[in-house]
This record gives C-alpha cells, structure tokens and sequence, in this order.
C-alpha cells in the first residue's frame, strides 16, 4: 500500500462529529451535536428521541457542520444555541436557502433499474418499454 493508498484509508476511519439543526415544518428549530449524522436524523424523523423533538414534530435536518474534533462540535453547538432565533435562521439560509429536509430519502429503500441497453433478456415475452427491477435492494443514502 503506498502512502496516498493509506491516507485515503486512514479518511475512512476518521470520525467526524456534527453539529446540526433539526426544524419541524412549523420552523421549531432544535440544536444538537452527534458523532453519526444519519443515525441521529433517522431517529428523529422516527420520533425516537423524547422530549422536545418529539413533541414539537420537529423530523427535518436543515443544517449541520462536520467537525474533526468533538469538543470543536460542542462548542458549536452551544454558540448555535446561543444566538437569537434570527440569527439561527440565517445561518441555516446560507447553506440550506429552499430549506429542503437534507435527510430526506435518508435509510429507505430503492429499487434497482437495469437500462434496456445493459440488459441481457433473450426472453420470448421482451417489451422494450418494460423497466426490469431488481429485487428490493436496500440502499442506504447519506452524508459522504
């Protein structure tokens, strides 16, 4: 393994942290930090953390910040929670302007779509317009 093989392994097994905002569609907005974006979204969109999230519907990431360090991440967090709402909301339109949920699709399942040209069906029963699926395949999509 030569050394940008190993750099490129040792930034897989980096942990990173994050720093996030959840909104409700009500624009409720709560802060956090967690050391796994895509687990910490599902269970909200889930409702599995009680309290205030779960009270308030609040199921939609609208913002986060990826930190190297947790104590970076907390630190964060805790200058987020401090600002005005307003100024929460502005930060949020930097990244996130059309507010869309950045989790959404986030740990359901897709199907597979074989293209008619990478297909090979010598069947008798060929319709050039029928879209073969494969199975039901779960692919995980999240943050990279």
């Amino acid at each position: 393994m030569d050394g940008s093989q190993r750099r490129i392994e040792n930034m897989r097994e980096e942990k990173r942290y994050y720093a996030y905002i959840m909104a409700s569609r009500s624009l409720t907005l709560y802060t956090g930090v967690t050391g796994d974006i895509y687990r910490r979204a599902l269970q909200h969109k889930a409702g599995e953390i009680e309290g205030f999230t779960k009270k308030y519907h609040i199921n939609r990431l609208a913002y986060y910040e990826t930190f190297k360090y947790v104590n970076n991440a907390i630190a964060r967090e805790k200058q987020v929670k401090a600002w005005t709402r307003a100024k929460r909301l502005a930060l949020i339109k930097t990244m996130n302007p059309a507010w869309q949920d950045l989790a959404e699709g986030w740990g359901e399942s897709t199907k597979l779509q074989i293209p008619r040209f990478a297909r090979d069906d010598n069947s008798k029963n060929r319709n050039d317009d029928h879209k073969v699926e494969e199975g039901t395949g779960a692919a995980k999509a999240g943050p990279c």
